[in-house]
């Protein structure tokens, strides 16, 4: 493994709904501290994409009341460190790692609100 890509979405929102990228993270990172997106924690070398809230970084889940969604967080080991620029799109990560996965990692979890 030389480095790792993360994406976490929502498959059940009206569109397949992209919450985080985070991608160019370094092999030798076990963990991401609570909060790394949004105060500036992330690895050094790492980078985040640009989410469906059309920010960059980390978005929370905020589903509708009634039914609750998942979320699905993918961590892929790459054997190569795909070097994208911070800002890219989910598309771009996943055709950047497409053909250098080496091993996956899924865990998805659910949250709703009442109505």
């Amino acid at each position: 493994t030389k480095s790792f890509a993360l994406i976490l979405h929502d498959p059940d929102a009206p569109i397949d709904f992209t919450h985080w990228l985070a991608y160019n993270i370094p092999a030798d990172v076990h963990q991401l501290p609570e909060g790394a997106s949004n105060d500036g924690a992330m690895p050094h070398g790492s980078a985040e994409g640009v989410n469906g809230f059309r920010r960059t970084g980390y978005g929370g889940p905020c589903p509708p009341g009634g039914k609750p969604h998942h979320y699905i967080f993918l961590l892929y080991a790459l054997d190569t460190d795909p070097g994208l620029p911070a800002g890219a799109t989910r598309e771009q990560v996943e055709s950047a790692v497409r053909s250098h996965i080496v091993a996956t990692g899924r865990l998805v979890g659910t949250y709703g609100r009442d109505e």
